[in-house]
């Protein structure tokens, strides 16, 4: 398979306690436990990491399905929640999206949705693996 982008990321520290770099030095980030994790935080945490590159992709792939039928969506949003919760011995996640299409019907705004859901990749990593809710509004 042919590669388009390579992302790169160090994580150094301990893990959620520490920090995480690009090497273009776009993206620099103190980690630490949220407080719901007995953390402080003061930083930011995978969680959000997840959370906000779910959000952005989705949205381009919104805008890429919406553009090939021809359709201007404008004021639109995607809101990504992704929970942790305990399984067993360890955790898994699961994610909530939240995707706004202002002025466009329902029915119209569920379908756009769908076939994001389809060519998005965070979708296409996540498919089978953990639960993904997306609730689709026009406000």
């Amino acid at each position: 398979m042919e590669s388009l982008y390579t992302a790169e990321a160090l994580s150094t520290g301990h893990g959620r306690t520490g920090r995480v770099d690009t090497p273009d030095g776009s993206l620099g980030l103190v980690m630490a436990p949220p407080a719901a994790l007995g953390g402080s935080g003061q930083g930011s945490n995978p969680e959000q990491l997840f959370a906000a590159g779910y959000a952005a992709c989705f949205h381009s792939a919104l805008h890429a399905v919406a553009r090939s039928q021809k359709l201007s969506i404008v004021d639109s949003s995607v809101g990504g929640r992704v929970h942790l919760h305990r399984e067993g011995q360890g955790f898994k996640l699961s994610v909530e999206l939240e995707v706004v299409l202002p002025n466009i019907p329902q029915e119209q705004a569920q379908a756009l949705a769908d076939a994001a859901h389809q060519v998005c990749p965070y979708s296409n990593a996540t498919q089978g693996n953990i639960q993904v809710i997306i609730n689709v509004s026009d406000d």
